[in-house]
């Protein structure tokens, strides 16, 4: 009977009884709706100049040439949960950063995710479980590899009654399955709302027609069970995708969740699936408890430039001329910013239907108006000549005029062509997944923009192989099912510099109850090139009237001043930070969090750093040497393979030894040798691969992490197994 109770629970006050702290951050975006703002005030401006690291904390999921560490850690019941694309998930002392618990989905490095990222995880507290009983406080990880997992938030152990053994296959049941594990999985958090855990999708939407569609699906919180499922590509269309590849958001009072949806299969071609493609590159608002489409707004019609919904819709309250209106803030990658009415879809600020270039592509019928808003609401550039072309010589400045000019560009929405057109702002944006953050309370709205001009073009099907020989270095999808495939650039000089003029990423702030531009800032630099960075990560806002971002070039977080727009304060990070900071108040005293794992395509510096800030007064870093003797337990991974190792460290007279208990598929051949400085140890060992007849030389170089409970760092491998130069990879160890 507790269970029908709950059920019929009014949705206001479900949300209340489920309502975190003030100091918490219990959702990716603070709340359900979004907002990125934490009512939090202990750090301003006047103090942020002060802040300075409280702890480190590293994850163990390292890795050299791939993944990206997005997550924005949450905090709630006074724990914070972080996730990593490798599917872990690590429960810490919010104060200090020390591990409570860890848990491992084992995510294969096995096969090319399109998108090898993690945001982060969900939270849920099932208002009719006894306090005692496990599961209460479930945390729901999403996975790269199309798994959706429920945690004990207590002990991180899977929720046995949720799905099979704590897991639920998302990959099955869909009407085109994928053809490979890493063509469909999941990198954002998922939504929960009404009792149901309500998850997207990432889809490798560019490879063919048929991609697995970009189902939305509902499950019960309890019991992993399908609740509901929405399709945004009607079936009767060959096409997939349309997938909700980012982070959804959700209004229980009104019962909705609304979806930011992506491009239908193919991104760059469209004449296989004709028309507006409704509900594709749209939000969408469902009813939360029934999948029931409510209403759906389309940023672009029939796209062609891979012009996703990348952003969380930003659920706020909208005060304009002293009345209250619910809105929604939909970021899109042209720059255009569009404010609508929540319950109906409605906008709020005018948007006009214009004609834009037609295709010149056989076959291909590009839709002829497209959305625009106000001018104030169009937050990128929106034109590029050849006399804008930007150079930091006179010859790379003719490289980009002669670039640009033999090239097709009329605008933002020109249409992919077989001479090469033009994409600008990008496709990384305008606004990406980084998205916006809303301050009701200042009737402010602050948005990072990129400005990255590419080159798309299409081949003809018969060409395709020989493009790939000629453009080694050239994304080339084959878009299969359609007569051409596509090959996608940077428009940039020889040296690899943009041809469009910086600033190439900047932080704006927009007066929201006037529709206009309060103030904007490069963001960041590209060291050694010029002002405004490409950014990917996003902003928060406090109470405090700060502003903290990072996801920049130049591997920094930063605090600005919300009211002014002026850098008050910044901080350089052992890692790229492509990630959004988060906030919290612990004992009474207030955090800055940020994640720091790199991005391989912006090739930013890898890592899997988790780094907190707070003002004097607070804990310290521990970077002391701690004994190294003891048993460790870990793996070795060198490309796609993840070697389990089991390692016995020893004193021996004045030296270390090691002693292999285990390792995967090899056989080591001769004594382990340790050598230690500092927190630095370095270990070696002679090995054979049976399997390949081979042999050859680990030499792994880490440091002591976490209190000493970690080992971590690089590895090379060389001999005869890898057939050429010696191999690179890492090496992570935790403490037994």
């Amino acid at each position: 009977m507790l269970f029908v109770a709950a059920a019929w629970l009014p949705s206001a006050a479900r949300s209340r009884a489920q309502a975190a702290p003030a100091g918490d951050w219990p959702a990716y975006g603070h709340d359900a709706g979004g907002t990125r703002y934490a009512p939090l005030a202990e750090i301003t401006p006047r103090n942020v100049a002060q802040l300075r690291i409280a702890w480190v904390y590293r994850t163990g999921d390292y890795l050299r040439d791939r993944g990206r560490f997005e997550a924005a850690p949450l905090v709630v019941d006074g724990t914070l949960y972080v996730a990593t694309p490798l599917g872990r998930v690590i429960a810490l002392d919010p104060a200090r950063g020390t591990e409570r618990w860890r848990y491992d989905a084992r995510v294969s490095l096995e096969g090319d995710y399109g998108d090898f990222a993690n945001r982060g995880v969900a939270t849920w507290l099932d208002p009719t479980r006894a306090r005692a009983l496990p599961c209460r406080r479930r945390i729901f990880l999403a996975t790269v590899d199309a798994r959706l997992i429920a945690l004990d938030g207590g002990t991180g152990r899977p929720c046995a009654d949720f799905g099979t053994q704590g897991a639920v296959d998302l990959a099955a049941g869909l009407r085109h399955a994928p053809g490979y594990h890493w063509e469909y999985g999941v990198t954002s958090p998922p939504a929960v709302a009404a009792g149901l855990v309500i998850v997207g999708s990432a889809v490798s939407d560019n490879q063919r027609v048929d991609a697995p569609e970009g189902v939305v699906r509902a499950f019960d919180a309890r019991t992993g069970r399908l609740r509901w499922s929405w399709d945004p590509v009607p079936a009767a269309l060959s096409a997939g995708a349309a997938n909700a590849w980012s982070v959804l958001s959700a209004d229980p009072e009104r019962d909705l969740v609304f979806v930011p949806t992506g491009s239908p299969s193919p991104d760059f071609y469209g004449g296989e699936r004709p028309g507006a493609n409704a509900h594709a590159n749209s939000v969408v608002a469902l009813r939360a408890s029934t999948g029931r489409l409510v209403w759906a707004f389309q940023v672009v019609h029939h796209d062609l430039w891979d012009y996703d919904v990348p952003a969380q819709p930003v659920l706020f309250t909208l005060r304009r001329g002293g009345s209250p209106l619910p809105a929604v803030a939909v970021a899109t990658k042209m720059g255009h910013l569009f404010i609508l009415d929540r319950r109906t879809g409605a906008p709020l600020y005018p948007v006009e239907e214009r004609a834009v270039p037609a295709s010149d592509v056989p076959g291909e019928a590009a839709w002829p108006t497209q959305p625009f808003p106000a001018p104030a609401l169009r937050l990128a550039p929106e034109s590029l000549a050849a006399a804008d072309a930007f150079g930091a010589t006179p010859e790379a400045r003719r490289q980009c005029r002669d670039r640009i000019a033999a090239l097709r560009y009329d605008g933002v929405f020109t249409p992919p062509s077989l001479r090469g057109t033009i994409l600008f702002p990008g496709d990384i944006g305008g606004m990406n997944w980084s998205g916006v953050a809303v301050d009701e309370r200042r009737g402010v709205l602050i948005a990072p923009t990129n400005r990255l001009a590419m080159v798309v073009t299409l081949i003809p099907r018969d060409s395709v192989r020989a493009a790939r020989d000629a453009h080694p270095n050239s994304e080339i999808s084959a878009q299969r099912g359609t007569p051409y495939g596509m090959m996608r650039d940077l428009l940039a000089d020889s040296a690899g510099v943009p041809c469009n003029p910086p600033p190439w990423g900047t932080l704006a702030a927009l007066d929201l109850a006037a529709a206009r531009l309060k103030w904007e800032v490069p963001l960041g630099a590209v060291p050694g090139v010029g002002a405004g960075s490409i950014n990917l990560g996003g902003a928060m806002i406090t109470a405090g009237g700060l502003v903290f971002i990072a996801g920049t070039f130049d591997q920094h977080l930063r605090a600005f001043d919300e009211a002014s727009g002026r850098e008050l304060w910044s901080a350089p990070l052992p890692a790229g930070a492509q990630a959004l900071p988060v906030t919290y108040l612990s004992g009474g005293r207030q955090y800055v969090v940020q994640s720091a794992g790199g991005h391989d395509r912006l090739h930013t510096t890898m890592g899997d750093y988790v780094v907190a800030f707070t003002l004097p007064g607070g804990p310290v870093p521990d970077t002391a040497a701690a004994p190294v003797e003891g048993a460790y337990a870990g793996e070795i991974r060198v490309g796609g393979a993840a070697i389990g190792l089991e390692l016995t460290i020893a004193a021996a007279a004045d030296s270390l030894t090691g002693v292999v208990g285990r390792i995967d598929s090899l056989r080591i051949t001769g004594p382990v040798t340790v050598r230690r400085t500092g927190r630095g140890v370095t270990i070696g060992a002679l090995f054979d691969y049976p399997a390949k007849q081979c042999a050859g030389t680990i030499t792994a170089t880490g440091e002591q992490w976490n209190g000493g409970r970690l080992l971590e760092g690089d590895v090379v491998v060389s001999g005869s197994c890898g057939g050429g130069p010696a191999e690179h990879g890492t090496l992570a160890l935790w403490r037994r």
